[in-house]
C-alpha cells in the first residue's frame, strides 16, 4: 500500500469515528491541541497526520491508535507475539518506516516499533509528544536531535529521553535500524 492511500485511510477512519461520536472537528482539535484548521488537513488527508498528532486523536476519540491505523480493534490480552518481519508497518514520513511490535495488545501503555532510516530520504521534522521515548540501535548509525543537542548513536548504543522535548532522528549509514519504545503515559523528567 502506498503513503498516499494509507494517508486517505486513516484519515477516513478518523472522520468516520468522529461522526460516530458526534464530536465537531473543532471539539476534536481543541481536545488534540491544534487549530481547526490543522486538524482540517489531516482529516481531508491533504497533510500527512504526524505520529504525535495521530497518538493524540485516537485518544481524543477514545480509540487505540491500531484502530486509526488499520481499522482494526487489538485482540490480545496476556500477551502477544509478532515474528520477524511481521509488525504492523505504517508508513509515516519519505524515509521513516514504522513497524508496531504491539498492535494486537488491548490496552497497552506502551508503544514499541522497529523504525527504519535511510540516508539518502529527507530528515524527518522535529516533533514532540507526551511521555519519554527510547531509541536503541539495531543496524547502522543514527543521528538523533533533542532539543539543541545532536546525537550520534552505533549499534547496541541507545537513548531515553522526555519526548515533550522537539526531537527527530536521521541515518547517516545508508540504512539504520532501531527500536523506540513510547510511553505517553509517563510523566515527563525532570
Amino acid at each position: 500500500m502506498n503513503t498516499n492511500t494509507q494517508i486517505k485511510q486513516i484519515a477516513e477512519r478518523i472522520k468516520e469515528l468522529r461522526d460516530i461520536l458526534d464530536m465537531s472537528s473543532a471539539q476534536v482539535a481543541k481536545e488534540v491541541g491544534i487549530p481547526e484548521e490543522e486538524y482540517m488537513l489531516y482529516e481531508d488527508a491533504k497533510a500527512d497526520i504526524p505520529v504525535s498528532v495521530l497518538y493524540a486523536v485516537a485518544s481524543a476519540l477514545g480509540v487505540d491508535t491500531t484502530v486509526l491505523l488499520t481499522g482494526e480493534t487489538p485482540r490480545m490480552e496476556g500477551y502477544t507475539v509478532v515474528r520477524d518481519g511481521k509488525g504492523v508497518e505504517v508508513e509515516r514520513y519519505a524515509g521513516y518506516k514504522f513497524a508496531s511490535l504491539a498492535a494486537n495488545f488491548i490496552g497497552r501503555e506502551m508503544e514499541p516499533m522497529i523504525v527504519t532510516l535511510n540516508k539518502g530520504d529527507k530528515p524527518a521534522e522535529l516533533v514532540f509528544h507526551a511521555g519519554q521515548e527510547i531509541n536503541y540501535v539495531i543496524e547502522g548509525t543514527v543521528m538523533v536531535t533533542i532539543g539543541k543537542k545532536t546525537i550520534t548513536l552505533e549499534k547496541g548504543d541507545s537513548v531515553y529521553f522526555d519526548a515533550m522535548q522537539l526531537h527527530s532522528q536521521q541515518a547517516l549509514t545508508d540504512t539504520a535500524k532501531f527500536l523506540t519504545v513510547i510511553n505517553e503515559n509517563a510523566k515527563g523528567l525532570k
